[in-house]
């Protein structure tokens, strides 16, 4: 841990940038919070399970912009539907303009470094929103992606715009020749009427240890609707924490929908903030892991405002010996009356060695509000898969049958078609669906 601390500080001094503001306020201060609090450990409350010091003891080598990603490489990993997306590629946390297809107008969608935003017309956005996940996670992980923020990509959905296309995020780390960490950062603004659609895939090329710390924070202005899919399918040298900050600052709606199958040590940090009265929420996750896979779900809803409403269904299909863990919390600040907040966790162990906690959470202050939280662990429903033997079908199908359509619930929650399709189809292959089927 120590190499990684010395390779943080010279990589620091070296690409220390001149810029004012916001952003060398925000460089600053989580440079000189990553060197107090260093790399969270178990003893840190809500990183308890999941051990992320043992992945950065690792020999890694500090990301930097000089590998050589091509077309080819890119092609390798293109998700579904891309031939009518924005796409934008980020290379060992860099946004790479030469490998990424903008489809849509200037009139609709502005992406620019986030150096350039903090200076001119979006300075306003950029000064009263980057870093504000820092007051929700108080620890070196997200300290030290401030630190290096000035490196990061500024987008703006402009006002009254639908975007057509979606925005695909590739975030692919090269680790062919070294292990590889990296830190993308992205600051998005969905300006007031506007919609957006944005799908997130990391990639690790090549088989050395790879590492990926991102901050994306996104600020949602009234009337506008954001949909977020994240599809994680990666090795097992792989892994990453991943922060999605969100705040809902005007009457607004955003869904997301997190699927993960394989990985090293995954953290997915989720944060709602819903600042403004008559927000919805929506949060849903399915992880459908074994082997090693360490997954864990740390999300969060702070209700601030009246009269909004926020759903959260997480789902764990855990086999072999993978561990999961989720780890929700609502707040409901004392001025949230008429707050209406659900969540829920279910989960299925299929071997006697796959592990999960669970710990969803409610703290409330104000007094006129439904909410409800809990959890399941356990086997496949037994009185199911009588009612399916019942009727000729053999064991292992209807197996398959109860766990795809377990897994189904959340897949459908995917508004846009061939990304579903292919989450689908994935988790089919997870599942061994057809071939169960055609065994029996």
């Amino acid at each position: 841990m120590s190499e990684l601390k010395e390779l943080i500080n010279d990589k620091y001094a070296e690409q220390k940038f001149s810029g004012n503001g916001a952003l060398q306020s925000l460089s600053n201060k989580g440079f000189e919070a990553f060197a107090e609090l260093g790399i969270p450990t178990v003893k840190h409350e809500e990183w308890k399970y999941t051990r992320i010091s043992s992945v950065l003891g690792k020999d890694f080598s500090y990301a930097t912009n000089a590998t050589v990603i091509t077309e080819t490489d890119v092609n390798e990993f293109r998700l579904p539907g891309n031939e009518h997306a924005n796409e934008l590629v980020f290379v060992n946390g860099i946004y790479q303009s030469k490998l990424s297809t903008i489809r849509s107008s200037a009139d609709e969608l502005v992406i620019m470094p986030l150096s350039e935003a903090a200076k001119g017309e979006y300075k306003s956005i950029v000064d009263n929103n980057l870093g504000h996940s820092a007051s929700y996670h108080k620890d070196g992980i997200n300290a030290l992606n401030n630190a290096f923020a000035h490196q990061g990509l500024f987008i703006s959905i402009k006002k009254n715009k639908a975007v057509e296309h979606p925005l695909y995020c590739y975030y692919i780390n090269d680790a062919r020749t070294v292990s590889v960490f990296s830190q993308p950062r992205t600051l998005i603004h969905v300006n007031v009427n506007a919609e957006v659609k944005l799908v997130e895939e990391e990639v690790t090329l090549g088989s050395s240890d790879s590492f990926i710390n991102k901050i994306s924070e996104i600020v949602v202005e009234e009337n506008a609707q954001v949909h977020i899919y994240k599809i994680q399918n990666e090795d097992s040298h792989s892994s990453c924490v991943k922060t999605t900050h969100v705040r809902q600052v005007g009457v607004s709606k955003v869904n997301s929908v997190t699927i993960t199958l394989n990985g090293g040590v995954i953290r997915n940090n989720l944060n709602f903030i819903l600042e403004a009265p008559g927000c919805e929420s929506n949060m849903y996750g399915l992880y459908c892991v074994k082997g090693s896979t360490h997954v864990d779900n740390h999300t969060i809803v702070d209700n601030q405002m009246p009269n909004s409403l926020s759903n959260e269904l997480y789902k764990g299909i855990i086999d072999e010996n993978a561990t999961a863990v989720f780890n929700g919390k609502i707040f409901v600040r004392k001025d949230a009356q008429k707050t209406n907040a659900y969540q829920s966790n279910k989960n299925v162990l299929l071997s006697d060695t796959a592990t999960i906690n669970t710990k969803p959470q409610l703290e409330i202050f104000a007094d006129d509000v439904k909410c409800s939280h809990g959890c399941t662990v356990g086997r496949l429903d037994e009185e199911a898969l009588f009612y399916l033997r019942a009727r000729g079908i053999g064991e292992k199908a209807a197996k398959a049958l109860l766990l795809h359509a377990f897994a189904g619930e959340i897949l459908d929650k995917i508004e846009l078609k061939p990304i579903r399709d292919y989450a689908d189809r994935i988790i089919s292959e997870r599942l061994d669906f057809e071939n169960q089927l055609l065994t029996d």
